[in-house]
């Protein structure tokens, strides 16, 4: 027990030290500022007491110019600082009576590690949880964020959705015991005072960047700010362009004093995690390991969620509202297929710890929104713009899993299909003597005459509308169709993909900065022989679904998948990639006579 003591009061020792060496910064800027001001203030009192004699007019009079041009910038920067707004980060404010029960637990943490409660608790679409300070006026005024018996100055408590989702009621107060730690130090007030001052530095950065960009703050929804006319703009338009000078001076000030002031701050920070950790030692001790290992494994199925499954949705303007219920399917089917995790699934039938929440479907939903909001921002292009505070729109709304097949995954597949018969369309048919012997593309296409059941060849027919013939009969032909059709597909996509689209006011950012959408992370470029690869999968599982009685389906660690006779047919890839880099469509044929696809048959398209 003296050790953990030990090392508490250690970690508070440094966090405050550190606390101390920033404020020092903040107070040795001040003073030197100052310091014209306060020789300016001696000479003028000397001279009016006549200690001074006239003697010394010039000097007072200098001095005390001097000391008007150094107050103020010195003013500038501080009104800056303390009026811009920290960065927040987005989240889905939790009211009390949405979850007393986990207001209950959290409340039980504090009593138990005798530390201050925090004032709220909110959920994000993230696998972390932290203490986040929500107590500039800015962030406080109207804010939802109270709680009964609730400091006002304490921070407030931040959750990451999947694992409410995912971890047991025990596992969830084991993970958050140390987090919950933190408020103690975090009310020491040295180290209050000097992360208010970094964070307005901060934020005080962030406005001296958006007057350097240029941009102009998104209007509040209710401000009126269409309002006055032109004269109105003009006259922002000029105050704008004043002001940028000053922003810049003080975003250098601002930056100056950052490089300064981060290895302390970085410091204090590293001591206050060292002491919550210690004081959370005796908290749920045994279930923290077991906890630690379902926040990797919760973050493994959330980033597969998100890359595989939701981001093909948000793409076409459809976001999954139960995402954090997908995080559960997900790592059951992990569990299913993964020996290592085969534990995992035996967890399920414990108390979750969603059930703390009043309306979990709807909390859910919630943070859904958010996500889609976060990582992509508004709907693509062609969804329109009708879209409601909700996510709701006539081409941007919510989407059931049960719903997820039919309105997501057969959307996608005839999409791309259709986007390669528009291109194999515009790609000229540069074969020697194709007019003269229609039927010749069956010796071209590995001696397989016509589809599943026929007898004969492919004909001109099949060859001029949107069937699986036709694909085969041009990639498998030569003529340099396949790099033609590679690279006008390519074209098409960069052209149709909404990564780079962003929504209006998104989520309050720093300097009241209107946010991008984060994205996801970064793929691997793939070229053009890739991207149609991915298309013509698309047109074959079009085909299946017309022809065959396939369907589509979802896997919840790949995404879209089809469904033959129930089951998931994975082994597709492998003939598609033949005719693709190969020009060898016998494959493909042997595959579609299996399944009883019938490539003559017209696919039905958007």
């Amino acid at each position: 027990m003296s050790k953990l003591v030990v090392g508490q009061e250690a970690g508070t020792r440094s966090a405050r030290a550190h606390a101390l060496a920033v404020l020092r910064i903040r107070s040795t800027v001040l003073g030197v500022a100052l310091l014209p001001a306060a020789v300016a203030v001696v000479l003028l009192v000397g001279g009016a007491t006549g200690r001074i004699g006239p003697d010394w007019n010039g000097v007072r009079w200098g001095v005390s110019a001097f000391a008007l041009l150094v107050l103020l910038p010195v003013l500038c920067v501080s009104a800056v600082v303390s009026r811009a707004r920290p960065a927040v980060s987005p989240t889905v404010p939790l009211e009390e009576r949405s979850a007393p029960d986990l207001y209950n637990l959290v409340r039980d943490l504090a009593d138990r590690l005798d530390v201050p409660v925090p004032s709220a608790i909110a959920l994000t679409p993230d696998c972390d949880s932290w203490l986040e300070d929500r107590t500039h006026p800015a962030q406080r005024a109207g804010s939802a964020f109270r709680s009964r018996g609730a400091s006002r100055a304490a921070p407030v408590l931040v959750i990451g959705s999947p694992f409410m989702w995912w971890m047991r009621v025990a596992e969830l107060r084991a993970l958050l015991a140390p987090v919950v730690a933190g408020t103690g130090p975090s009310a020491h007030p040295d180290i209050a005072a000097s992360r208010r001052f970094v964070r307005g530095l901060d934020a005080a950065v962030a406005v001296a960047d958006r007057a350097r960009k240029g941009a102009e703050p998104a209007p509040a929804p209710d401000s009126g700010a269409e309002s006055g006319g032109a004269g109105a703009r003009l006259v922002r338009a000029l105050g704008r362009a004043a002001s940028r000078p000053v922003l810049r001076f003080v975003g250098r000030a601002a930056r100056m004093m950052l490089r300064a002031a981060g290895p302390h701050a970085a410091e204090m920070e590293r001591g206050v995690a060292a002491a919550a950790a210690s004081r959370a030692q005796n908290v749920d001790y045994g279930l923290r390991t077991v906890a630690q290992e379902q926040v990797g494994l919760a973050y493994a199925g959330w980033d597969r969620l998100l890359t595989r499954v939701a981001l093909p949705a948000w793409r076409i303007g459809r976001w999954p509202a139960r995402l954090d219920a997908g995080v559960v399917s997900a790592l059951t089917e992990l569990s299913r297929r993964d020996r290592l995790a085969e534990g995992f699934a035996s967890r399920l039938g414990e108390r979750p710890a969603c059930d703390l929440l009043e309306e979990p479907g709807a909390v859910d939903g919630a943070v859904s929104l958010l996500a889609a909001r976060l990582f992509i921002g508004s709907p693509p292009p062609e969804s329109g713009t009708g879209r409601g505070a909700d996510g709701r729109g006539p081409h941007w709304s919510p989407v059931d899993w049960s719903a997820y097949p039919e309105e997501v995954v057969d959307v996608i597949w005839r999409t791309e299909a259709s986007r390669l018969f528009a291109a194999l369309d515009e790609v000229p048919d540069l074969r020697a003597d194709r007019s003269e012997d229609p039927r010749s593309g069956e010796a071209r296409m590995g001696g397989h005459p016509g589809g599943s059941g026929s007898s004969g060849g492919p004909d001109d027919e099949d060859l001029q509308g949107p069937t699986l013939a036709r694909i085969m009969d041009r990639l498998s032909g030569g003529g340099g169709a396949t790099d033609a059709l590679a690279a006008r597909i390519t074209r098409a996509v960069s052209q149709a993909d909404p990564a780079e689209t962003s929504g209006g006011p998104l989520i309050p950012g720093a300097g009241d900065v209107t946010a991008s959408p984060l994205g996801l992370p970064l793929q691997p470029p793939r070229s053009g022989r890739e991207l149609m690869a991915d298309h013509i999968t698309a047109a074959v599982c079009c085909a299946a679904v017309d022809t065959a009685g396939a369907s589509a389906g979802l896997d919840w660690l790949d995404g879209p998948a089809l469904l033959v006779g129930g089951e998931r047919r994975a082994d597709l890839t492998g003939p598609v990639l033949d005719l693709v880099e190969e020009g060898n469509a016998g494959p493909l044929r042997d595959w579609l006579a299996e399944v009883g696809v019938r490539p003559d048959k017209p696919v039905r398209l958007v």
